[in-house]
């Protein structure tokens, strides 16, 4: 069965650069992202916005087995079992990246209050980067202060790579900030799909909706997708925690 994982680790600058230039490659290893880590909503000029050391990576595995063997005998492998990760059931796919097109737009339900991931992928309009900064640093506010978040960053590989990922309490509270209907609601579908937009009393939970409008109006990206997860299990630690997950169950 295809699994695909996120991890985070910490690298001396001098490795993660190296991977970051070239990414792994290895039996099973169908697709890898290897992102520079980024603290959602930090100033566009900063240490915070682009930390070579702290490495996100998204990967695609044929199956479990062919993960174990990366992280047990691959030189990367190894040093991200040192670090955390996340093992993803996919289920929804929104927008296209090519490498991410295979993926069907369903695979299945979200239980709507259980805990989700959320990752998304953008190859970015290098002219729309001033744009995307002004209009993307308030959502990442507003994802990374919500508080049905447990875990919420952001990675980057230059030029034009940008991913997000999020860990929620559950499917209706990220529903519910996508459409703006505040911290904590997201009332509506049993399936964990927030129904339609309406207008909300708090302005900040329009954020998202906001900015959405605006990628609309002239895109941002080249191409952007959003995929969504059932977590199985997580593995190691990161910033003292090993329960982002579980501690949203």
């Amino acid at each position: 069965m295809t699994l695909h994982t996120f991890h985070l680790a910490r690298l001396p600058r001098f490795a993660a650069v190296r991977w970051l230039l070239r990414a792994p490659r290895a039996r099973g290893l169908r697709r890898v992202e290897v992102l520079a880590g980024m603290r959602l909503g930090a100033p566009a000029l900063s240490l915070q916005r682009m930390q070579v050391h702290r490495l996100a990576v998204f990967a695609e595995w044929e199956d479990e087995a062919a993960l174990e063997r990366f992280l047990r005998e691959h030189p990367f492998g190894r040093r991200l079992a040192a670090g955390w990760h996340v093992r993803l059931e996919f289920l929804r796919r929104w927008g296209s990246v090519a490498e991410y097109s295979h993926l069907p737009e369903h695979a299945g339900r979200a239980d709507p209050d259980a805990p989700v991931v959320a990752v998304t992928l953008a190859r970015m309009r290098l002219p729309e980067l001033p744009r995307f900064i002004r209009w993307g640093r308030p959502v990442e506010r507003q994802v990374r202060d919500h508080p049905q978040t447990t875990l919420a960053l952001a990675g980057m590989r230059p030029p034009r790579s940008v991913s997000t990922f999020s860990v929620w309490t559950s499917a209706r509270a990220m529903t519910g900030m996508v459409f703006g209907h505040g911290a904590g609601s997201g009332d509506g579908a049993g399936s964990g799909d927030a129904p339609e937009p309406r207008d909300a009393a708090d302005p900040e939970a329009r954020r998202h909706v906001a900015a959405m409008g605006e990628r609309d109006r002239r895109d941002f990206h080249h191409e952007f997708t959003t995929l969504r997860f059932r977590p199985l299990s997580e593995h190691g630690s990161w910033d003292g925690r090993s329960d982002y997950v579980r501690g949203g169950a």
